[in-house]
């Protein structure tokens, strides 16, 4: 967990654009990435802890992005604006990859594909507490049809049918995300998405680094194949995931491109099925279908209302 940013203020395909033929391979990539990234950290986490897992991603995905924004040139913000940029990346982003990764030892990586559904409308409950923005009645009841899926995705996340615990840290990540989107709004309208997710993505690696203990003698012991999905899960839906996603938003409106993001819990557990043989049970698809159709239904807009912060995934 994943996620989005708004793009910066001026940029004329911003709010209206078409989703052109590139824009659509753009959030193609992103969408695909972002599904994947569930099976990767299950698959991952056989040679690393959750701990070291988050840590190594963020690090090397904050790498990556410090060294894109120099090739292009783009200014980072100015220093003051680093600790509550840094803060932020704390909670929405180390946070939010120590939760689910600690969920993911216990928890199917497509049932934590469907928790992570939630994040839209989490977004949508943060903001209008932070932002003081309206919940349409369609919001309330699509948040409410969703919360009735987790309710099955959650009791049907164990072997036997028993409450699994360890699930409802998928909805700690998808508080964290949401705090995250919504946090960072007003400081992406200034700097810019690409400027704003870097700094971040620092903040994000620093959180995590207190319990990525280890992780040097990990990867030297880590067998190649281990080693891979952890490069992976830094290089697809870390970095690329994030630059592809705000690419597509360049191009075309939020609002339109964020659409494609239901796309990624179902493409995520069939992912789960064909590389880990997670094979979903009737309740984890039935909840599944419901949480999908709740987040669409409260994220539901009208067209005159401006567009919220997307939702993002692993």
């Amino acid at each position: 967990m994943t996620r989005s940013v708004a793009a910066p203020p001026g940029n004329p395909a911003h709010g209206g654009g078409h989703l052109d033929a590139r824009a659509l391979v753009y959030v193609s990539i992103a969408v695909l990435t972002w599904s994947s990234a569930y099976a990767s950290i299950a698959y991952a986490l056989a040679a690393f802890t959750p701990g070291q897992l988050a840590f190594a991603r963020l690090l090397f995905a904050a790498a990556l992005f410090q060294a894109y924004l120099r090739l292009r040139r783009i200014p980072l913000p100015p220093l003051a604006a680093w600790p509550p940029l840094l803060a932020l990346g704390v909670v929405g982003l180390a946070a939010y990859h120590l939760c689910l990764n600690l969920a993911e030892v216990r928890v199917a990586s497509g049932t934590a594909a469907i928790l992570i559904a939630l994040i839209p409308g989490a977004t949508a409950v943060v903001s209008a507490l932070w932002l003081r923005e309206r919940l349409a009645p369609r919001t309330v009841l699509g948040l409410a049809l969703a919360l009735g899926g987790v309710v099955l995705v959650v009791l049907s996340s164990g072997a036997d049918m028993r409450f699994q615990p360890r699930a409802l840290l998928v909805l700690i990540s998808v508080l964290a995300a949401a705090i995250y989107f919504t946090g960072q709004k007003s400081w992406t309208q200034r700097y810019g998405a690409e400027a704003v997710t870097a700094v971040t993505l620092l903040g994000g690696a620093l959180g995590a680094a207190p319990f990525g203990l280890g992780l040097v003698q990990a990867l030297g012991a880590a067998p190649t194949p281990r080693l891979a999905a952890l490069l992976w899960l830094a290089v697809a839906p870390t970095f690329l995931g994030y630059l592809t996603w705000n690419l597509a938003i360049h191009r075309a409106s939020a609002t339109k491109v964020s659409s494609f993001i239901y796309c990624s819990s179902p493409l995520a557990v069939l992912i789960g099925w064909l590389w880990l043989g997670e094979r979903p049970g009737s309740l984890t698809l039935v909840g599944g279908v419901l949480v999908i159709g709740g987040v669409i239904l409260a994220n539901l807009r009208r067209r005159r209302t401006p567009a919220d912060p997307s939702p993002s995934k692993a």
